[in-house]
């Protein structure tokens, strides 16, 4: 599946739209997130934005050996939006130092 998360946004064909980061790395423990779409503010950041998730996949990595998914940031928030491709970019490189 190709997760899309957002607030307001209506996501592409395809995707399967969800408002939290906790959502989404609920998705990511099945193993079945193929692709995915992240944006910072999610309206609520007591209750998590874009980047906590991307917090999540470079532990999850480390610690668990997670493979994780092509990720794209869709953020129209341009500062948060450079803090998490430099998460994404990290994430490769521990993916493919980490990774089987």
């Amino acid at each position: 599946m190709r997760v899309y998360l957002d607030d307001e946004r209506t996501p592409p064909p395809g995707w399967r739209l969800v408002r939290w980061p906790d959502e989404v790395i609920a998705l990511l423990r099945t193993n079945e997130v193929e692709e995915l779409s992240l944006d910072h503010d999610l309206g609520d950041d007591e209750r998590g934005t874009g980047y906590d998730v991307i917090l999540w996949i470079e532990r999850a990595v480390v610690e668990e050996g997670f493979r994780p998914p092509p990720i794209r940031v869709h953020s129209a928030n341009s500062s948060a939006r450079q803090k998490m491709e430099a998460g994404v970019r990290a994430i490769e490189k521990l993916a493919a130092r980490f990774g089987p």
